[in-house]
């Protein structure tokens, strides 16, 4: 996906939730301090060897394996190939580089649980909502919890099929 397209599509949705009910009183579900705060990620299955290389969680080897388990249907079997090959501390960094995106609809818990910050009660809301008909559905019913950064954050490791 191009850049440009999503950079307007999160723009637009940033506007729409800019003009929502106040943000008082809601929770503060923002990720754990020290989590990326990424809103652009390499996708596993159409980054080149060299750029997954280049992710300091990530190095030559890990990229090079995987290049071998292409290509990758769910972050679920990403997180397979990855798992045990860097550190837990730097999984939430990892993840925040190198991301499958994950279908709203039938992305499982364990799945939801890979983006970086995700809570239990997050994933609930994530699930109340099913089925998303698009991601402004998303943007509208996430943006409820969280503030309009937090929305575009979240939207950057999700799809809607």
């Amino acid at each position: 996906m191009s850049k440009l397209p999503f950079a307007a599509a999160c723009a637009a949705a940033l506007m729409l939730l800019a003009a929502g009910p106040s943000l008082a009183g809601r929770p503060n579900l923002a990720p754990p301090a020290g989590t990326p705060m990424a809103t652009t990620h390499l996708n596993p299955n159409t980054a080149t060897q060299a750029q997954l290389a280049a992710v300091p969680q990530v190095g030559a080897t890990l990229a090079t394996a995987i290049v071998r388990g292409r290509p990758y249907a769910t972050q679920g079997a990403f997180a397979k190939v990855v798992a045990g090959k860097a550190p837990a501390d730097q999984m939430p960094a990892l993840y925040a580089a190198v991301f499958v995106p994950i279908d709203l609809n039938t992305g499982t818990d364990d799945e939801l649980m890979t983006i970086p910050g995700m809570s239990a009660r997050m994933i609930h809301e994530f699930e109340e909502y099913r089925p998303y008909k698009d991601l402004t559905q998303f943007d509208r019913e996430i943006g409820k919890y969280v503030d309009a950064s937090e929305v575009a954050r979240l939207r950057s490791y999700v799809t809607v099929k």
